[in-house]
C-alpha cells in the first residue's frame, strides 16, 4: 500500500462529496439526499467505536443561526482559551478557507497534515471494518458527516477541556446535534436567506434552528424578529431546557472595545459569545443554576475579543508582494450578510480614501454558487452601496464605484483543476465549461447599472483567471483596493493563488 499521507487522505476525503448529478436529480425527484440523518449519524459514531453518551465529555458549546454562527463559534474560542489558558480547547468549524484542516483547532491551531493524517485513517479504517448495521444506510458518510465524525474521535482522543461546536447547516437535523448534554447552547441571528427559497418563514428556521436545544442546559440567543423569538422561547420550554436566555446587548463598556473581527454586526456575535463563556464557565459551580447576564467584561475576556482571528471575513490583508494593493476578502454569500460586508467596505479609511487621500483603483471578485439569487445579491451590493456613499457625504456615484468587475468560477487553477483541499464535486459540468452562472452574473450587472462600462465586466475561468486579469489591468505605481466576496470558497482560492496565506490565514 502506498504511504498514507495527507494529499492521500484529501483524495479519499473527495470521494464523499455529494455530486452535481445527484444533487440535481434529487431535486428533480424533491427528495432530500440524506434522509434520516440523525439515526445514521448515530450509526456512524457507533461503528467508530464511540456512544452519543461520549461527547458529553467534550463539554460542548453548541452554536447555530442563519449568519455569524462561524464568527461567534471564534470569539467563543478565542475568549475561553484566554480565561483559560491552561485548557486544551477544540473548536470544530465549517467551511475552511484554503486547507480543509482548518475546520478542526486545537488550542486555536488547525490540525497539522500529520496529525490530520492520522486521526483521518483512524475514521477510516474503522468504518471500512465495521460496515452497516441498518439495511439501507450508507457503507460511509458524506463529506460533512465524515469531518464532524473525524472532530468528535480528535477530540476524544486529545481529551479536550471544552470543545466549540458549530453547526453545519440548521440545527435540528444536523450532524453535530447529536450530543445529549452540551454545557450550553447559543443561536445567532436568523434570517430568511438559506431557505427562503423553499418558501420556509423565520418560524420554521427557528424551529429548526431550535433543535439544537437540550433538556436541563442553558438555551441563549441574540435579539431576534418578534415571531423567530417567539418561537424559540417555545422551542426551549418544549426540549426543557434549564432556562432561555436572549442576549440584546453588549456587557459593560464593551462596545468601546475595538474587537478582533472588523464589522459593527460583530459586536451581536461577541456579546453571544462572552455569555455563552460566562454560564460555562460558572457551570463548573453546581450551586449557581441560573449565573445571569455578565454586566462586566473580565480582562481575558476583553483580550480574547480583541485577539480573536477568523480568515475571511470582513477582512484586510496588505500584498505582500504588490505593495500598493490591498485585499479586502468576506465569504459573505446571503444578502444579509452581503449587506454587511458593504457596510464594512463602503466607509472612510476602508474602501473610501479617507480625508485628503486620492481615490484608489477599485475591483470587486465575485462568484455566488448555483441556487443562489446573482439578482438579489447584486442588488444588494449596488443598493447598500449608493446609501452608504450617501451616508458618508461621499461625492462618489454607485455606478463608477467599482472600475472593473470580474466574475469567477470557484475553480482554482487557470489549467481547470482545484487545489486538492477546494475540490467542488458540486459544480455543474455546464458551471464549469459554459461559465453560465457568471455570464448570468455579468448581464444582472450591466442590466442594474446600465451606464457601467461593459469592457470593465469580465468572465473568467477560474480564480487564477481572475488574478491574472487584476495584475494585468491595475498599475503598480496606484493605490488598489480588491474586494472579493460571494462566496468563502471563492475567498479561499484567492488566497492561494494570490499568495496571501503567510498574512491572511
Amino acid at each position: 500500500m502506498a504511504t498514507r499521507n495527507y494529499q492521500i487522505a484529501i483524495d479519499h476525503l473527495n470521494t464523499l462529496q455529494t455530486s452535481a448529478a445527484d444533487l440535481e436529480a434529487a431535486k428533480g425527484a424533491h427528495t432530500r439526499i440524506n434522509p434520516n440523518p440523525i439515526p445514521k449519524m448515530i450509526e456512524f459514531l457507533e461503528r467508530i467505536d464511540y456512544t452519543c453518551e461520549d461527547l458529553n465529555k467534550l463539554n460542548v458549546i453548541h452554536i447555530t443561526g442563519t449568519k455569524g454562527k462561524g464568527s461567534t463559534s471564534a470569539f467563543t474560542d478565542s475568549i475561553l482559551r484566554h480565561a483559560k489558558p491552561n485548557w486544551k480547547v477544540g473548536l470544530y468549524t465549517s467551511p475552511h478557507l484554503v486547507a480543509v484542516r482548518e475546520r478542526i483547532r486545537i488550542g486555536g491551531k488547525p490540525l497539522s497534515e500529520e496529525v490530520f493524517t492520522k486521526y483521518f485513517f483512524d475514521v477510516w479504517d474503522r468504518l471500512q471494518k465495521n460496515g452497516p448495521r441498518t439495511p439501507d444506510f450508507p457503507a460511509m458518510p458524506n463529506y460533512f458527516r465524515y469531518l464532524t465524525l473525524m472532530a468528535f474521535h480528535v477530540f476524544l482522543s486529545e481529551k479536550v477541556d471544552a470543545t466549540i461546536l458549530e453547526v453545519g447547516v440548521g440545527g435540528l437535523n444536523d450532524s453535530t446535534n447529536i450530543v445529549p448534554k452540551p454545557i450550553v447552547t447559543g443561536i445567532t441571528a436568523l434570517g430568511l436567506d438559506h431557505m427562503s427559497v423553499l418558501g420556509r418563514t423565520i418560524e420554521a428556521i427557528a424551529e429548526k434552528k431550535g433543535g439544537i436545544y437540550k433538556n436541563g442546559v442553558p438555551a441563549l440567543s441574540v435579539n431576534q424578529p418578534e415571531e423567530g423569538l417567539r418561537v424559540l422561547k417555545e422551542k426551549a420550554k418544549e426540549l426543557q431546557a434549564s432556562y432561555f436566555m436572549e442576549v440584546a446587548s453588549f456587557p459593560g463598556s464593551g462596545s468601546c472595545i475595538k474587537l478582533g473581527l472588523a464589522g459593527e454586526h460583530q459586536f451581536q456575535n461577541a456579546a453571544l459569545a462572552v455569555q455563552m463563556v460566562h454560564i460555562f464557565l460558572r457551570s463548573v459551580d453546581a450551586s449557581d443554576s441560573h449565573p445571569g447576564l455578565l454586566s462586566q467584561l473580565p480582562e481575558p475576556f476583553i483580550t480574547g475579543l480583541v485577539n480573536t482571528k477568523w480568515p475571511g471575513r470582513c477582512q484586510t490583508v496588505h500584498d505582500p508582494i504588490h505593495q500598493n494593493t490591498t485585499w479586502y476578502l468576506d465569504g459573505a454569500h446571503t444578502s444579509e450578510s452581503l449587506s454587511c460586508c458593504m457596510q464594512w467596505f463602503v466607509r472612510p479609511n476602508v474602501g473610501l480614501p479617507a480625508a485628503h487621500d486620492s481615490r484608489p483603483t477599485r475591483f470587486l471578485i465575485f462568484n455566488c454558487t448555483k441556487g443562489r439569487s446573482g439578482l438579489d445579491l447584486i442588488g444588494v451590493i449596488l443598493d447598500k452601496t449608493k446609501e452608504l456613499l450617501h451616508q458618508h457625504d461621499s461625492e462618489e456615484k454607485v455606478e463608477s464605484f467599482f472600475d472593473t468587475v470580474i466574475f469567477c468560477s470557484n475553480v482554482t487553477y487557470a489549467d481547470g483543476h482545484f487545489k486538492g483541499d477546494l475540490t467542488s464535486r458540486s459544480m455543474s459540468t455546464a458551471d464549469l465549461q459554459d461559465l453560465q452562472k457568471q455570464h448570468e452574473l455579468a448581464d444582472i450587472w450591466t442590466e442594474l447599472l446600465p451606464i457601467f462600462p461593459r469592457d470593465a465586466i469580465y468572465v473568467v475561468a477560474s480564480i487564477e483567471h481572475a488574478i491574472q486579469t487584476l495584475q494585468r489591468l491595475s498599475n503598480p505605481s496606484d493605490k488598489t483596493n480588491v474586494l472579493v466576496t460571494g462566496s468563502l470558497h471563492l475567498v479561499g482560492g484567492v488566497v492561494e493563488v494570490a499568495g496571501l496565506s503567510s498574512v491572511a490565514l
